[in-house]
């Protein structure tokens, strides 16, 4: 797999770089925002799986980094970063990133985030070469129609634009309707982290979901255990 290292330390980079590479990696570094941006441009080199995004960049945050690649791609993104608290960490999630290491860190744990990551994003169809949206890969729900492969959601043959993790959380409840899933593993399988602070973090987007596909009964909440995805009655 190809991942894209953006790093300013030089030393930290080299020996991060030396551990990824014996693990069947193949480490692009880019010492600044710009050269990581620059690095994601070529449409003819094979993709990255993974880009690990210190946040701590001496041209520009990486918070602005993250946006700008979340802008152009859907590659995964890990902020590898020292800032701990809790704000810092809902600004990285709720701009994009999929998942938030704080520094320092244990590197057997780093490795197992960049396989969960990669492992997710394949599993969603994005990598998938030569499959097309089958049926396998939608999923309707009376007048909403949710397109696994393209990541596409329609109510009423209308698009209705989300966000990479609003419909990381309607695929997830999409594929079980009925089902109720638990807080704790919603958290765990969309943002992919055990982290408590992410409960508000799930409640806004539930919020914006319900809003955008003005279907404020779809997604129902099950007090004191989850959600679950009410799929609605045929007409």
């Amino acid at each position: 797999m190809r991942l894209l290292l953006v790093e300013d330390d030089d030393h930290v980079a080299a020996a991060l770089s030396a551990i990824l590479a014996r693990h069947g990696f193949q480490v692009t570094h880019a010492r600044n925002g710009e050269e990581a941006l620059q690095a994601l441009l070529p449409a003819d080199a094979p993709p990255f799986g993974v880009v690990l995004l210190d946040l701590g960049l001496p041209d520009q945050d990486g918070y602005e980094v993250c946006g700008r690649i979340r802008k152009r791609t859907s590659i995964p993104v890990i902020m590898v970063t020292a800032r701990s608290d809790v704000r810092s960490r809902i600004h990285g999630l709720n701009l994009g990133a999929d998942d938030y290491v704080v520094k320092p860190y244990d590197t057997g744990e780093l490795l197992a985030r960049i396989h969960a990551v990669a492992r997710r994003r394949s599993g969603s169809g994005e990598e998938a070469g030569g499959r097309g949206a089958g049926e396998a890969d939608l999923v309707r729900l009376g007048p909403v129609a949710v397109e696994l492969a393209t990541r596409r959601v329609t109510v009423d043959g209308a698009e209705v634009p989300l966000t990479r993790k609003e419909f990381d959380l309607l695929a997830l409840l999409a594929q079980r309707p009925g089902v109720v899933f638990r807080r704790e593993q919603i958290i765990s399988e969309v943002w992919h982290t055990s982290w408590e602070g992410t409960g508000r973090t799930l409640e806004v987007h539930v919020a914006s979901l319900r809003s955008k596909l003005r279907m404020p009964a779809l997604i129902e909440t099950v007090r004191g255990v989850g959600y679950r995805l009410v799929a609605p009655a045929a007409a």
